[in-house]
């Protein structure tokens, strides 16, 4: 592989410096401690390894896309972690982090399908919209939005009737 000069250890290194926290604060919300660690390793190493496949521009949602498959073949390999022991570990004000230790909102959550799940997280707790949202969905904006419209509808039905 000729690899792009442009694509080199000081690229790696700004994508790291400017990236790694949010994959870090990604996988910690979806795995047990002992594992975020080698998983959010493993996120970059991919990067790294395919770092001609990284869009310029969007290398977050891509970041994020990544995360979420390192984790899925994770889970395929270990029992799952229930999501009242996702790790504290991050900003004690984490407002995603309180709303994992509200009980309605985990129970909401659990009763949601994982992909509306994996919707309304990447959108409320890693910030992503539009553009951003569909690469790290792997579907075009049009789908994004929709697919995060639907989830919102699910969402509030399934909150609607807990009260």
């Amino acid at each position: 592989m000729a690899g792009d000069p442009a694509r080199d250890a000081a690229w790696f290194e700004g994508l790291v410096h400017a990236h790694g926290t949010a994959v870090h604060r990604y996988v910690v919300r979806r795995v047990a401690r002992s594992d975020v660690e080698d998983l959010t390793a493993d996120v970059l190493t991919v990067a790294w390894r395919r770092r001609e496949d990284v869009p310029e521009g969007a290398e977050l949602p891509w970041l994020y896309r990544t995360a979420g498959f390192v984790v899925a073949n994770h889970r395929r390999k270990s029992r799952p972690v229930p999501v009242a022991d996702v790790p504290e570990e991050t900003d004690a004000d984490d407002p995603a982090l309180r709303a994992v230790r509200d009980e309605t909102v985990r129970t909401v959550l659990a009763g949601l399908s994982a992909r509306d799940r994996e919707v309304l997280l990447l959108h409320a707790w890693e910030g992503l919209t539009g553009e951003a949202l569909a690469a790290a969905l792997g579907i075009g904006r049009g789908g994004a939005d929709a697919a995060l419209s639907r989830a919102r509808s699910r969402l509030r039905a399934a909150f609607d009737a807990t009260a």
